[in-house]
């Protein structure tokens, strides 16, 4: 007879400790809104949202080796399309927020077609001048988005008006996501891009097609970026220039590198960190963007592989 493995498959995938650690966390996040004030509820919502963002970057950075500045501009147009279409085209929420996110893939494969092609520095670079273009439109098309005074609609459904029920249905879909993305970078399609992330001259004479991979992954993350602009639009209820402007990416940026890059639930970390940061500061002083750099630069010194990367390198070496 063999001997049974001590951590074994239970969930697609998942070990019996990291589905428990898992749901831990998920049932903590689920009783917040019981202790924490309104003002608070809404920072927690927004670190769930900011969140999935950073996970749709890491999707690129972490396991194929490009990282994006363009998904800021993503995110932006989700959030244009489901605050136009809800308080323009009176469609109903649930219709904008689809619509919302098909926009926002769109706009994925068309800086995929353009983007996949380049390698190192230029990827991103590409990325930002095609985040910028979406950034103009958005400032000049002042007809359709209001320019630099933005848009305001009632996004949020009737029965999620609450913020605890709002925070609870943008819980249970940040799961549901998150989930979906971790399953992505585990399959073996996600094997591949790890791969080029490493060699891509070895996996083109491998015989696989890099650009046709990195597209279909570049879109994925799109779709992911989507998703949490379509959330944000119903928690913020108003778009303006800035949700797509390059500031936005970076944000998504930072929350990856904070956290982990190449760790994917570590983004949620990373949202929490420079999101409770960044109120926490700038409620004392009006240099709270010194501050958030200067906490930046320590990570970068004494954590660079991020906070989850930290913790668990220390704990592997507490393990050996």
């Amino acid at each position: 007879m063999t001997q049974p493995v001590s951590k074994t498959s239970v969930l697609a995938g998942m070990t019996s400790r990291a589905l428990v650690i898992a749901a831990l966390v998920v049932i903590v996040a689920a009783c917040l809104p019981m202790v924490l004030s309104s003002y608070q509820v809404g920072l927690a919502t927004e670190v769930l949202i900011f969140g999935v963002l950073a996970m749709s970057i890491d999707i690129l950075a972490g396991f194929a080796g490009r990282t994006s500045l363009g998904h800021g501009a993503i995110f932006g147009v989700s959030t244009y399309v489901v605050v136009y279409a809800t308080g323009q085209a009176g469609l109903s929420p649930w219709a904008g927020f689809a619509l919302g996110v098909l926009a926002a893939t769109a706009v994925a494969s068309v800086f995929a077609l353009l983007a996949v092609r380049t390698s190192g520095v230029y990827f991103p670079l590409l990325t930002l001048a095609l985040g910028m273009i979406v950034w103009g439109v958005c400032l000049r098309w002042t007809q359709v988005t209001g320019g630099e005074n933005g848009m305001r609609a009632d996004v949020r459904p009737a029965a999620l008006m609450s913020h605890s029920a709002f925070y609870w249905a943008v819980l249970a879909g940040a799961v549901v996501v998150s989930f979906a993305m971790w399953r992505f970078v585990r399959s073996p399609f996600g094997l591949t891009l790890r791969g080029i992330r490493d060699s891509e001259s070895r996996m083109r004479s491998l015989g696989y097609n890099v650009p046709l991979h990195l597209f279909i992954g570049f879109t994925v993350s799109g779709i992911f970026a989507g998703i949490a602009g379509g959330l944000y639009a119903m928690f913020n209820n108003f778009v303006s220039p800035s949700t797509v402007a390059l500031a936005q990416s970076v944000e998504g940026v930072l929350m990856m590198i904070a956290g982990g890059v190449g760790t994917l639930f570590g983004a949620f970390v990373g949202a929490a960190a420079i999101i409770v940061l960044e109120n926490i500061v700038s409620s004392y002083t009006e240099r709270w963007l010194m501050v958030l750099g200067i906490t930046f630069v320590l990570i970068m010194i004494f954590a660079p592989e991020g906070i989850i990367g930290k913790l668990r390198a220390i704990t592997s070496r507490k393990v050996r």
